[in-house]
């Protein structure tokens, strides 16, 4: 077990790396510190002197790799690479470029992304998994054709439309909930209430669906005909031993999302005015702020591989026999 996971931690140094470096090239190489500044300062006919005093400001008049003038180790400490990209693996991440501490705010808002995306997790598995066992329970019946008609009904639907539509009938006609905005300690519930709720149904005609093909494709294998044969109940096979046989390409599902757990949803956290790393996010793509883009890039990138090994292990927990592969 020991070994597995080291071996898959192994495995992710390089990625990790890779997705650095390419970060470093897009923000630095493709795209110079002249165009940032250029971006940023918003004048058509900006001096020479503007960029450059705006570089020196925010750190960006290093060389990129390698600097020739200095002594020593500053030789590579004294360069771009390492003051922007390397000391992301300590998880420093800096200042940004409209002087905030970057490492302070990821931690101040990553609790509202949490609050948000963990529920709406959770129960979305909870509510997509067992209608999904539902409609394999009546399988070639009405209820299943009617749950495809809905299914299709409900993925054909913009998430906006429900986001809208949920602030308009829950927030403003019925007043249930407020609209937007987030609250202190256990009062944050009632701003989560609603978007958590519009998480789940946005999400149940793909889930669903998603759920409904993998558990067919266990349902007529022969250890279930052999669980059927010896006496267990059409509700007994599905749930205990379907749905367990089923976990392993549930994780992998899983893996895709938990990375939101931290990084929150961009849509949902803008439109509602939750001051999470979603809308963290985009607040920093529309003031063109490149130094939070580049450290939530690279934060998502270290969440997705970690996420990416916790299903590893994961795996070995549902079945044993993956510790040998």
């Amino acid at each position: 077990m020991i070994t597995y996971i080291i071996r898959r931690l192994l495995y992710a140094v390089p990625l990790l790396v890779a997705v650095n470096v390419l970060t470093f090239v897009l923000f630095f190489v493709v795209n110079s510190p002249d165009d940032m500044a250029r971006m940023q300062l918003g004048q058509k006919h900006v001096t020479e002197q503007a960029i450059q005093n705006w570089k020196h400001q925010h750190g960006y008049d290093l060389p990129l790799l390698w600097n020739d003038p200095q002594a020593g180790a500053q030789k590579l400490t004294e360069t771009i690479f390492y003051q922007k990209s390397a000391k992301l693996f300590l998880f420093d991440f800096g200042i940004s470029d409209s002087g905030r501490n970057i490492g302070s705010d990821i931690r101040q808002r990553m609790w509202p992304s949490l609050a948000l995306a963990l529920p709406s997790l959770l129960v979305g598995l909870l509510v997509n998994i067992t209608l999904a066992l539902l409609v394999v329970f009546f399988r070639e019946t009405y209820v299943e054709l009617g749950a495809g008609v809905i299914c299709v009904t409900l993925m054909s639907i913009s998430p906006l439309f429900y986001i809208i539509g949920g602030q308009f009938f829950i927030g403003k006609l019925l007043n249930l909930v407020p609209i937007s905005g987030f609250g202190d300690g256990f009062d944050a519930w009632r701003f989560l209430l609603l978007p958590v709720a519009i998480s789940v149904v946005a999400g149940i005609g793909s889930g669903v669906r998603w759920y409904r093909t993998l558990f067919l494709e266990e349902v007529e294998k022969d250890y279930v005909r052999t669980a059927r044969a010896k006496g267990l109940s059409e509700t007994q096979a599905l749930f205990k031993h379907v749905l367990q046989n089923a976990m392993i390409p549930i994780l992998t599902g899983v893996v895709v999302v938990l990375p939101l757990l931290f990084m929150g949803s961009l849509i949902m956290e803008s439109f509602f005015s939750i001051p999470g790393l979603g809308s963290y996010t985009i607040d920093a793509i529309n003031r063109q702020d490149f130094a939070i883009v580049r450290s939530m890039v690279f934060l998502g990138s270290v969440l997705y591989i970690v996420g990416l090994l916790l299903t590893d292990i994961s795996y070995t927990l549902v079945d044993p026999r993956v510790r040998l592969n």
